[in-house]
C-alpha cells in the first residue's frame, strides 16, 4: 500500500459542496460523475497536488444526514497544508471562510482552525 487515495465526507448536497470546496477554498475539482442512481462520484482535492484528495457523498438516510459537519465529532478532523499561510489565511477569510480562532504560531508552525460550509473543523498548517 502506497497512499490514501480518497476520504469521503458526506454532504447535504453535491453542488454547494462542489461550490464550497472549489470557490472558497480554490481546490480542483477532479471528477464529477452521474451513477445513473440520483448519486455521483464527486472528488475534489487540492490544485496541484497528487495526495489525497476529499470524494464528497451526498447524505441518503437520516443517520448519514446526522453526520454531515460532525464526522469527527467536533474535533478538527481535516489538516490543509499551506506553503503561504498569511495569503492563504487571507484569501480563504475573504471567500467567506469562517475562523474559529486567530491565527497561532507554534513550535510546529504557524496554524488556525476553520470550518467548512457543514461546521467540520479543518486546520490551515503551514509546518514550521
Amino acid at each position: 500500500m502506497s497512499h490514501i487515495a480518497l476520504i469521503t465526507l458526506v454532504v447535504r448536497d453535491y453542488d454547494e459542496a462542489i461550490a464550497f470546496y472549489t470557490d472558497a477554498l480554490g481546490f480542483e475539482l477532479v471528477e464529477d460523475t452521474d451513477r445513473g442512481d440520483g448519486s455521483r462520484w464527486v472528488v475534489v482535492r487540492p490544485r496541484g497536488t497528487g495526495t489525497a484528495s476529499l470524494l464528497l457523498a451526498r447524505a441518503k438516510n437520516e443517520a448519514e444526514r446526522a453526520s454531515v459537519g460532525a464526522q469527527t465529532g467536533g474535533r478538527v478532523g481535516f489538516f490543509l497544508y499551506t506553503e503561504d499561510f498569511a495569503a492563504d489565511h487571507a484569501r480563504i477569510t475573504k471567500a467567506g471562510v469562517r475562523f474559529l480562532e486567530e491565527p497561532r504560531h507554534e513550535v510546529y508552525g504557524s496554524v488556525a482552525v476553520f470550518q467548512d460550509l457543514y461546521g467540520n473543523r479543518w486546520d490551515l498548517l503551514q509546518p514550521a
